[in-house]
């Protein structure tokens, strides 16, 4: 009877994690009251409570951002409190589910300043979350015995052999392959040593903007990685979503049949970087088989239309035609 009430209560609680959706997601954290689910309801199609009191939004709210022909997926978290990654205020399921998504997005309070900006990467920091910086280049390999091996291609200022092998030694490695290719610090030998830490691109963007004096609005929009808006207003919100798409890193390629003109309805999104070989699996995976050659017209080009083939890197608005043997 217990472990039947017990089953009863766990099905009636509502679910928070949100299954991934659209060509990239975007995770929206920050301190309760900020404006995250009026940012929701500004430039998606869905409609999240937002009310002049904290906690309004209590659960996972997700909206899809149509952009450059893309869908991206905004999710709307609870807020969360100081004490958020030692499980305050569902504070460990809202960074969990930030773990999943491609980018962040950081609400904060133009009239806090930056305090608000520091609290939250701290907690974000406890978690494994890396913001706007890239995994160390740290080679490191464990191995079963011959002890330590720790080699340098760069002069090291931040560390010295004692420290590196305390905290190898404080991580139980005696044995083991180290090569730094970067002047690191011990926080990155710690995070290549642990090895579950994630780096993640991330946009701040200071709200409510309107309660704030213009000096004060330049100094911010001057920060790095940072956008200024006013979501009640409607301001600067192409800059905002302009900045989430250069983040995102991605791509929009227009396909081409032969004898007819591109088709510009319907593009297809692909991440930067991306070559013919990615278009032609986004098309068919089957067409790769029966690949010959490509042409293509846009700014990846020597001349256009280029004929190229699969290793060809595709940008921004390119018009690809796919020729079959």
């Amino acid at each position: 009877c217990v472990c039947v009430r017990a089953c009863t209560c766990t099905l009636q609680g509502e679910g928070f994690d949100v299954m991934k959706s659209g060509d990239a997601r975007v995770a929206m954290i920050g301190f309760p009251s900020v404006g995250k689910s009026t940012l929701l309801n500004k430039v998606t199609k869905t409609h999240s409570e937002s009310a002049s009191y904290e906690f309004t939004t209590l659960t996972c709210i997700p909206g899809v951002i149509e952009y450059n022909g893309s869908n991206i997926q905004l999710l709307d978290l609870p807020g969360i409190i100081e004490g958020a990654a030692a499980g305050k205020g569902r504070g460990r399921q809202v960074i969990a589910v930030a773990r999943t998504a491609d980018m962040i997005l950081m609400m904060l309070d133009a009239t806090k300043g930056e305090v608000q900006k520091e609290l939250l990467t701290k907690e974000l920091e406890a978690v494994g979350i890396r913001l706007n910086c890239r995994k160390p280049n740290i080679y490191f390999k464990p191995k079963k015995g011959g002890g330590l091996s720790i080699t340098s291609t760069v002069p090291l200022t931040h560390l010295n052999d004692k420290l590196i092998n305390l905290i190898l030694h404080e991580y139980k490695i005696f044995n083991g392959e180290l090569l730094f290719r970067e002047d690191a610090t011990a926080d990155d030998l710690i995070d290549v040593i642990v090895g579950n830490r994630i780096y993640m691109r991330c946009v701040y963007c200071f709200n409510k903007i309107d309660c704030v004096s213009i000096e004060e609005v330049d100094r911010l929009a001057r920060l790095p990685h940072s956008v200024v808006t006013c979501c009640e207003l409607d301001l600067n919100m192409d800059g905002l979503l302009e900045l989430i798409w250069e983040y995102l890193a991605l791509v929009r390629i227009f396909t081409k049949k032969r004898g007819s003109p591109p088709d510009f309805e319907d593009g297809i999104i692909l991440r930067r970087g991306a070559t013919i070989e990615h278009v032609c699996h986004a098309i068919h995976r089957q067409l790769l088989s029966s690949f010959k050659y490509a042409v293509v017209w846009g700014a990846s080009t020597k001349h256009s239309p280029q004929r190229v083939g699969l290793s060809h890197t595709v940008l921004h608005d390119d018009v690809v035609q796919v020729i079959k043997k």
